[in-house]
């Protein structure tokens, strides 16, 4: 049964805490809170995410940015309703460099939000991944599937880490009876994604776009399935704001499935390019296959993919053509119109 495919909005003004908000995923989530009427508050430690994907929005009435790392206890004066835990580098480039660091990130990271959660009696909701399911043995993965994750391998930090971090929502839950949301997040793309972070789409893009090789780990047959950011944003709101008894897991991603190769010959083709196709050993532990079942998703919160892999592929090309010619765009729109603006840096601190 659905309850609503609408985003409610409520008629007292929420306070929302976004932790990991300057991120790709993150910064997208705080323009569509600001745009339903929310109060937004930003965490972000600037590691992996940037200023820039937040600068429009640092003149916002209702927009308020702290630079801090979840690992620190977090102290905020101002009464928070909803909190959305996103911090934590995402690609295996970012977080591959400090596993260590990253393993903190998801577990002293999550507890913290989950103290501050408690502290306020807000929701919140952990961005977990696919990542949860390793390299799997069943296709395609629904939420019931446990995972083949190596514990030992070079991903586990970030493999294993988000697993921890589901398991103490779950734990808080019936510890202290917090409202807990857990989101499994397929590959997402789109604009703000780092040129140097190692990922599919951003990687081919990139090279493409510069006339570099197109570099493929392994044969180019394992598969992934694409989901644009507009769409993933939509789907973490129907979530947190869904009944309090549904606490997912919830995979949240395009179950469109396509190949590694087949990825890099659309973006040849979008671009233009004659970039060449290179072919180099796949990593260790690296997915063959990766598709999710979104049936509780499509079933609880009328949430489905929208954007077409053509259209989200051309709009994050024209961002990274952009920002490769040495502009830095706020926006590449495909959905719904948002509104630039300008702003400098601040450091804020939260009070009544």
């Amino acid at each position: 049964m659905t309850f609503n495919a609408i985003i409610p909005s409520g008629e007292r003004a929420t306070t929302v805490l976004v932790a990991g908000g300057a991120g790709f995923i993150g910064s997208h989530l705080c323009d569509a809170l600001l745009q339903r009427g929310k109060t937004v508050i930003c965490l972000d430690n600037l590691v992996t995410g940037s200023i820039d994907n937040i600068r429009p929005l640092l003149n916002h009435p209702n927009f308020r940015f702290i630079e801090h790392d979840v690992r620190d206890p977090i102290a905020i004066e101002d009464r928070v309703d909803r909190i959305y835990s996103l911090a934590c580098p995402a690609s295996p480039r970012h977080y591959q460099k400090d596993p260590i660091g990253t393993m903190k990130t998801c577990v002293l990271g999550a507890i913290n939000l989950l103290e501050l959660a408690r502290l306020k009696d807000a929701r919140i909701l952990q961005a977990s991944t696919s990542e949860v399911y390793g390299d799997p043995e069943i296709h395609p993965q629904p939420e019931s599937y446990l995972g083949n994750v190596n514990p030992i391998g070079p991903r586990a930090c970030y493999d294993e880490g988000k697993r921890a971090a589901e398991t103490l929502m779950f734990d808080y839950q019936r510890a202290h009876g917090l409202e807990i949301k857990v989101a499994r997040i397929f590959n997402t793309y789109g604009p703000r994604m780092l040129e140097n972070d190692g990922r599919v789409v951003s990687n081919f893009i990139v090279q493409a776009l510069r006339g570099e090789p197109i570099t493929i780990y392994g044969s180019g047959s394992q598969t992934r399935s694409f989901c644009f950011i507009d769409d993933l944003v939509r789907g973490l709101q129907l979530l947190m704001e869904s009944p309090s008894s549904i606490t997912g897991p919830c995979n949240l991603g395009n179950p469109h499935e396509i190949s590694i190769e087949t990825i890099a010959r659309e973006v040849l083709a979008y671009t233009a390019s004659n970039s060449p196709l290179r072919f180099e050993a796949l990593p260790k532990d690296d997915p063959k296959r990766r598709k999710p079942v979104i049936d509780t998703a499509t079933r609880i919160l009328g949430w489905r993919p929208r954007v077409a892999l053509q259209d989200g592929l051309k709009a994050t090309i024209a961002y990274f053509a952009l920002r490769i010619a040495g502009d830095s765009p706020t926006l590449v729109p495909v959905v719904a119109t948002r509104r630039p603006g300008r702003g400098a840096r601040t450091r804020m601190t939260i009070a009544e």
